[in-house]
């Protein structure tokens, strides 16, 4: 399955999990994926704890919950292999307004790209191609 076109049509919850260099953990709501090509994705990112924890330790995994009954989605397992600060290109980017109850409306932005390294459905062993 072509992940582009899955995540251009699913409708759902996504977490994006990162741990710091001493293994502390966060899990953050994220709005889906940006997909740079085939297997690269980048991320909209405030200067909050995930994107503090990715300057240490790289690793992180996103899950999407699909909406409906049963547990459907996808696990992205990531690594970070850049990140900038462009205004315009994270604006052109963005595919709505922010809700003001995020109250990071004035924060600085980081467009966080990653590797896909490996993807997993929500629920289950099997790993996709």
């Amino acid at each position: 399955m072509d992940l582009s076109n899955y995540f251009a049509d699913a409708k759902g919850l996504g977490i994006l999990a990162t741990s710091d260099a001493a293994g502390q953990v966060d899990a953050a709501v994220y709005a889906r994926p940006h997909f740079l090509d085939d297997q690269t994705v980048a991320f909209i990112m405030a200067n909050r704890l995930s994107h503090q924890n990715l300057q240490s330790n790289p690793r992180a995994v996103y899950s999407f919950v699909e909406e409906g009954t049963g547990y459907r989605g996808k696990r992205l397992y990531l690594t970070k292999i850049g990140e900038e600060t462009d205004p315009e290109k994270i604006q052109a980017l963005r595919r709505r307004p922010l809700p003001a109850e995020c109250g990071v409306e004035d924060e600085a932005r980081f467009l966080v790209s990653f590797r896909i390294d490996r993807v997993r459905p929500l629920v289950g062993d099997a790993m996709e191609a």
